[in-house]
């Protein structure tokens, strides 16, 4: 009788250490998974002027295609007479344009674009009109000096500046803008950006505001 008590007992003991045993193997192979599961890094960030470019891109086509919601007001500031325009798509801001004219035969317009609330590229328009040679009293000639600005954007600072000038009259016989090459230069964006974030501000007044 005791022989037979002490062997079942022995019994019990190995199939417990084997229990014990495949429990420690089967949580180690999910600890196993979980310390090599590698890190996914997001795949809308930009961290890059290639990704710039490509983003850039993207807002385009959506934008062609009038498949972003938009809503605008417009402001009064002294002799500055402006519109700004906000584009979302599904909710998300992803691009404000804001133009604005000036009784000083001046007018600009500037388009950030948006990506996860952070601005990532600038087009900036700048023109100045004046009468040009030639002409009549009733049927004058006149000629826009055009400055054009492409800032690409990352954390708030400008890491490229490309600027191009180029002069459109009325009278005809102008150069393709888009032969006209680009010419890298400094730029500080500190002022855009705060017009940036002034339109935030204002961005769900109705109507016509004052100055932003």
């Amino acid at each position: 009788m005791k022989i037979l008590l002490f062997s079942l007992g022995f019994l019990a003991i190995i199939s417990c250490k084997k229990e014990n045993a495949e429990n420690f193997q089967n949580n180690s192979g999910t600890d196993n998974i979980t310390i090599n599961k590698p890190s996914e890094k997001p795949n809308d960030s930009i961290t890059s002027i290639e990704d710039i470019k490509k983003e850039y891109a993207a807002v385009n086509n959506l934008l062609s295609a009038k498949k972003l919601d938009s809503t605008k007001f417009k402001y009064n500031c002294n002799e500055k007479e402006g519109e700004v325009v906000l584009y979302y798509e599904n909710k998300d801001l992803r691009m404000i344009k804001d133009s604005y004219a000036e009784h000083s035969h001046f007018s600009s317009s500037t388009k950030y674009y948006v990506k996860n609330n952070s601005v990532f590229f600038i087009f900036k328009e700048e023109t100045v009109w004046n009468f040009d040679e030639g002409g009549t009293p009733e049927k004058p000639e006149t000629k826009d000096d055009i400055n054009e600005k492409r800032i690409y954007v990352l954390n708030d600072k400008a890491v490229q500046c490309i600027e191009k000038k180029y002069t459109i009259r009325s009278k005809g016989n102008n150069r393709n803008p888009d032969s006209i090459p680009n010419k890298e230069t400094k730029c500080d964006i500190a002022e855009l950006i705060k017009n940036y974030n002034l339109i935030l501000k204002n961005k769900d007044r109705k109507g016509e505001i004052n100055c932003l």
